[in-house]
């Protein structure tokens, strides 16, 4: 096997958890619309880009505006959230990042999350001196699961897709990774792995400190 040498961190429901909150003002947001069968189309729509996101909601939403003015409300409520309560670190987050930095892994993230959200986001947490480079959901014309985020998460390392891990929670982002020629290990947050994510991701984990342990133990 090619030696590792990079692990490619997503964010949202990886490092951090958001995708929880998101889906709490998901629901409220489609509620104050009157909008059901919000939990099938919130999970479509986990590891898009903003954009992608509303290309998907014009299925279900009317008018033409309507996509955009339900994200914008998602956005809002996820705000308010975020000012109130702060966002949690996913287990083992610190553990994981200090033990694969001291094993002498690059690291870097490749989330579908803007700039101006991952930054602080990654800052209030006290991780973002970890990353390398960080790629963003505004940095590429089409997000998981489409491949461009990661092959560009790896061109911003100078490697190539053999000498990096991707770490993933979500579907989309195990499609993103595979597809790009990178071995994905899969750590499920909100979507539990079926048959086609137990055969596309490398490895799946229950958490990050057992991600870790197999990455350090690896042959070096």
């Amino acid at each position: 096997m090619e030696k590792i040498r990079a692990i490619l961190f997503d964010m949202d429901g990886v490092l951090l958890d958001t995708e929880s909150v998101c889906e709490v003002c998901w629901k409220r947001a489609a509620d104050e619309i009157g909008l059901s069968n919000i939990h099938e189309i919130f999970m479509q729509c986990v590891g898009r880009s903003k954009t992608d996101t509303e290309r998907l909601l014009t299925k279900y939403l009317p008018g033409e505006d309507a996509a955009v003015k339900f994200r914008n409300r998602t956005g809002e409520l996820f705000e308010v959230v975020e000012k109130e309560q702060g966002l949690k670190k996913m287990p083992f987050v610190l553990e994981c990042l200090d033990s694969l930095k001291n094993a002498g892994f690059r690291l870097a993230l490749a989330s579908s999350t803007r700039a101006l959200k991952v930054h602080p986001q990654l800052k209030n947490a006290g991780i973002f001196d970890y990353f390398e480079t960080l790629t963003t959901g505004d940095m590429v014309n089409h997000s998981k699961p489409d491949p461009e985020i990661y092959q560009k998460a790896v061109a911003s390392l100078g490697l190539r897709p053999e000498e990096c891990v991707a770490i993933e929670d979500s579907p989309n982002g195990v499609r993103s990774a595979t597809a790009a020629g990178i071995k994905c290990i899969m750590v499920p947050d909100l979507i539990d792995p079926d048959e086609e994510m137990n055969e596309k991701a490398w490895k799946i984990f229950n958490n990050l400190k057992e991600t870790a342990d197999f990455l350090i133990s690896l042959p070096k």
